[in-house]
């Protein structure tokens, strides 16, 4: 790939934030940003907020301010395409010189600005906002994130930071470089680990959602993390590569050992239960891989298709050029 070149725009830095029905705490979200950026007087600010969708008055409580402030603009996807497609919407409607996505629950607190800024400030491309203490979460679901990344990071070229959300500061070669990636069914964490360039981390103890509920159930982040690995490695296609070999392997042993029994003590009566067993468990197996295959040829299926990965409906406010 060619190196990238981007000039520097002079727009100052752009905060960038997806949100769905997240009503409840969207005045909390602007006293909270607004507070943290009032005390940063050399950088212009823009804050994008995308709503994804929403089914409740995000919307309306969005386009307010906008009209109550001119460093908010908003944009209005068409319905709802996901949170990653959602946050590839609020990167690519980012003017800044820097971009900083963070969630809209603050459990990603604003307080992290400051501190992104100033690594980025002594020449670093990439600030990742690394969870030190995610006691905030249950356990289930930090043991869950734990086994995700060590099983990702084995099986896939590309790691993930451990305890790395979404929340980072991106300077605008990165953002531009994350811009040529054309994939439709996007892993955003992925996709930022794999564009590289010089990245350095900060920890911080993540706080509990201020409002609202995740929009993840058990079965969403099944999905989610099914997504990321299928995205970035063939590892699980290989795997069945050596179950095949190796349940051969057992099968030819086994009619080996028939034929030499079959040799010393004669023919006797095949057992109803081994044969079902055996029957059982291929079939299984079988059905696992043949599902493994839909998952990758479907997104073959779904990336043939060249669909946007998002549809913008209206776009609100414009930022402050004064």
């Amino acid at each position: 790939m060619q190196s990238i070149s981007v000039p520097r725009t002079n727009k100052g830095i752009s905060i960038v934030t997806p949100f769905f029905n997240e009503s409840g705490g969207i005045e909390r979200f602007y006293d909270a940003i607004v507070s943290t950026i009032d005390a940063i007087p050399d950088l212009k600010f823009e804050v994008v907020c995308v709503d994804d969708g929403s089914v409740d008055d995000s919307l309306t409580r969005l386009i307010e301010l906008t009209k109550r402030d001119r460093r908010f603009r908003v944009v209005e996807l068409s319905r709802n395409f996901g949170k990653e497609a959602a946050l590839t919407a609020a990167i690519d409607m980012a003017r800044g010189d820097a971009v900083i996505p963070i969630d809209a629950d603050l459990q990603d607190p604003p307080e992290l600005i400051p501190k992104l800024l100033a690594e980025w400030q002594k020449g670093a491309e990439v600030v990742l906002a690394h969870r030190s203490d995610r006691t905030s979460d249950s356990f289930v679901k930090r043991m869950m994130a734990q086994l995700f990344y060590r099983f990702h990071n084995r099986v896939s070229s590309v790691n993930l930071p451990d305890n790395v959300g979404d929340c980072r500061l991106m300077d605008r070669v990165v953002v531009e470089a994350l811009k040529r990636l054309p994939e439709r069914l996007r892993f955003m964490k992925g996709l930022f680990s794999w564009v590289g360039f010089k990245t350095v981390a900060i920890d911080y103890a993540r706080a509990r959602r201020a409002t609202g509920t995740t929009k993840f159930s058990g079965w969403k982040l099944w999905n989610f993390a099914l997504e990321g690995i299928t995205s970035f490695s063939t590892a699980p296609l290989k795997i069945w590569t050596y179950v095949g070999a190796l349940g051969a392997l057992v099968t030819l042993s086994y009619a080996a050992f028939i034929v030499i029994r079959t040799l010393i003590h004669g023919v006797d009566i095949p057992g109803y239960a081994s044969l079902l067993v055996a029957v059982l468990f291929l079939g299984s197996l079988q059905l696992i891989s043949v599902g493994l295959l839909g998952e990758y040829i479907g997104r073959i299926y779904l990336e043939t298709k060249q669909r946007p990965i998002y549809l913008v409906r209206r776009c609100y406010g414009e930022p402050d050029e004064s």
